[in-house]
């Protein structure tokens, strides 16, 4: 079916809304808007779906997510043993949490009235709830799956369909590509059973949740702490301007600051309101310093050393500090390598810091929290990018005993301590920032200090991140074609002379002085890792949720001048490589 029959299929069907239809109407006579709409279909995988929200087989619609849900549905019912196509009950539910966007409600409702039309029980969040959350309620539902409705910080346009498997962690590749295969052998309107929602909640099998499950989630999230004592003695001077981005954060962020015991915690106003439109801001990514103008603004007027922002879905975090008269924006990178440092200082103080202990972070997050974890005597694992592989090592060691997780951190902006949940958490991130300025605010410190204090100590280090960006159908196979020519014609020189190349996608490393290879130990992956001369790397990795390509540039050097300098020059042959 091409896309011009495709759309006449949505505009003919019953099955599809007026709304929707009179949307597609306004683009009847563009056959390049019809073909963006409808000439391929939201790739399913281990990130779920995500897209920009229109009608058509690749937009986040209502018709695509219980197409999606009724793949999830008929792999929990083959994995329980019954019928893919029955309508019986079987014994497994889904948990259902949903953001701050526009249609996120909905499109939760949806997936849960699809569910319970496949026998399928669901545990749906009353209102909105952070992502970490949905993985610690996947666990305590004893849930065999999750879905979570978000499109994290992504801007307004677009919406997602997070999917997870019953460790809490997002699917793994072989579950995503069972999902896949259903939405691809079925009928999007024919194939797809949907029961009414009044009458799966008197059923039975939709039942909501609200504050006994956030009771429950916070009393983990506290117990993470490691610094009571430092906040209970810095609390009284110590103030902190917080903004959730009109999302998720709004309630349990704040909640569990004041739990924590922190006395000065003010809220931006604007930003507190729940709105998909995501108004005061371009984009809610707490990653960019732009979105924090407000809180800045706020900071000013209060005398307060520290801001924290958290993404729409509350599992990233974003940081900015004072550092002499100026308010300065601290990486993912700088912010998980002061986690992590103070992670292990406290606990060392404390004697609490177990001998086999072990930090995680993804491949591409500074090569800092190496050298951190060699002076201190931790160990530290590496995993590709995404936090479900963190996930699965926090899994690894429960199952297999040998190591204690300490922290897991990736450079946009995720953290993880405690094993209640399976995915990054900016409730808990928030919380371990407050009481780490407390802890060098008691020293006469701020944030800005202690990071300058890790550089001295460790080395200096720098990383920067570069998108590239590759829009509709053409911008795909652009990206496939860039990729594809690098593994074909590998650069010699990006920068500095490159010294080896990991390919994840075959598992191999080459030595490019020695022509020795050998094997990266990590699944494959579309990533193509070049370790430089000189303490330099870059890597280059399609996004998996976004039309770019990403380009991670990492270095360290004696100064920071040097360091910076050695950053320009790989950034410099990056864009020749990707622009």
């Amino acid at each position: 079916m091409d896309h011009l029959q495709a759309y006449e299929k949505w505009l003919s069907s019953p099955a599809v809304d007026e709304q929707t239809k009179k949307e597609m109407e306004s683009i009847r006579e563009n056959d390049q808007e019809i073909r963006e709409w409808f000439s391929s279909m939201l790739s399913f995988g281990t990130a779920g779906l995500r897209g920009i929200m229109r009608p058509g087989t690749n937009g986040m619609n209502i018709y695509m997510v219980r197409l999606a849900t009724q793949g999830l549905a008929t792999l929990i019912r083959t994995q329980c043993g019954a019928d893919g196509e029955g309508t019986d009950s079987v014994d497994a539910s889904v948990a259902i949490a949903y953001d701050s966007r526009n249609n996120s409600p909905a499109f939760a409702r949806e997936s849960a009235c699809v569910l319970a039309a496949n026998g399928v029980k669901a545990y749906l969040f009353e209102s909105l709830r952070p992502t970490p959350e949905l993985s610690f309620a996947l666990r305590q539902t004893g849930s065999m799956a999750g879905i979570n409705i978000t499109a994290s910080h992504n801007t307004k346009e677009y919406n997602g369909y997070k999917a997870y498997w019953s460790d809490g962690a997002q699917m793994a590749p072989e579950q995503a590509q069972k999902v896949a295969d259903v939405m691809n052998s079925i009928d999007i309107f024919d194939d797809v059973k949907l029961m009414d929602y009044d009458e799966a909640l008197e059923k039975g099998l939709i039942q909501l949740m609200g504050s006994e499950m956030d009771e429950e989630y916070l009393a983990c999230v506290l117990a993470q702490s490691v610094g009571r004592a430092y906040v209970e003695k810095a609390a009284d001077d110590l103030k902190i301007v917080y903004t959730p981005f009109h999302g998720t954060g709004y309630i349990l962020v704040p909640e569990v600051l004041k739990r924590l015991g922190m006395k000065h915690v003010i809220t931006v106003p604007e930003q507190m309101v729940i709105d998909g439109d995501f108004p005061t801001v371009k984009s809610p990514n707490p990653e960019y310093r732009e979105g924090f103008d407000l809180a800045v603004k706020l900071a000013e007027e209060n005398d307060v050393d520290l801001i924290i922002g958290t993404d729409p879905d509350g599992d990233r975090c974003g940081l900015v500090v004072r550092d002499g008269d100026e308010y300065k924006t601290l990486t993912g990178n700088q912010i998980g390598v002061l986690l992590l440092d103070y992670l292990i200082r406290a606990r060392k103080e404390q004697g609490t810091l177990a001998e086999d202990s072990v930090a995680v972070k993804s491949v591409v997050s500074t090569t800092m929290a190496d050298r951190i974890c060699e002076m201190q005597g931790v160990e530290l694992m590496n995993v590709l990018t995404g936090f479900k592989y963190i996930g699965e090592k926090i899994k690894e060691f429960e199952e297999n005993g040998g190591h204690t997780f300490l922290f897991g951190f990736e450079e946009s902006n995720g953290y993880l301590t405690g094993s209640y949940a399976r995915d990054k958490d900016a409730v808990v991130g928030s919380m371990l920032i407050a009481e780490m300025a407390c802890y060098y605010h008691l020293q006469g410190k701020t944030l800005a200090d202690a990071m300058n204090e890790l550089y001295e100590t460790y080395g200096y280090y720098r990383e920067k991140v570069a998108s590239f960006v590759f829009q509709g159908l053409e911008g795909q196979a652009k990206m496939q074609e860039i990729m594809e020519n690098l593994r074909q014609q590998p650069p010699a020189c990006i920068g500095s002379d490159v010294r080896r190349i990991r390919d994840f996608s075959t598992g191999i490393v080459k030595d490019l002085q020695s022509g020795e290879t050998g094997e990266t130990g990590l699944p494959k992956s579309n990533i193509l890792f070049y370790d430089l001369a000189d303490r330099g790397t870059a890597i280059i990795r399609p996004s998996g949720t976004e039309p770019k390509i990403k380009f991670y540039m990492m270095t360290a050097a004696d100064s920071l001048a040097e360091a910076d300098a050695k950053l320009a020059a790989i950034e410099d042959a990056g864009a020749k490589l990707l622009g």
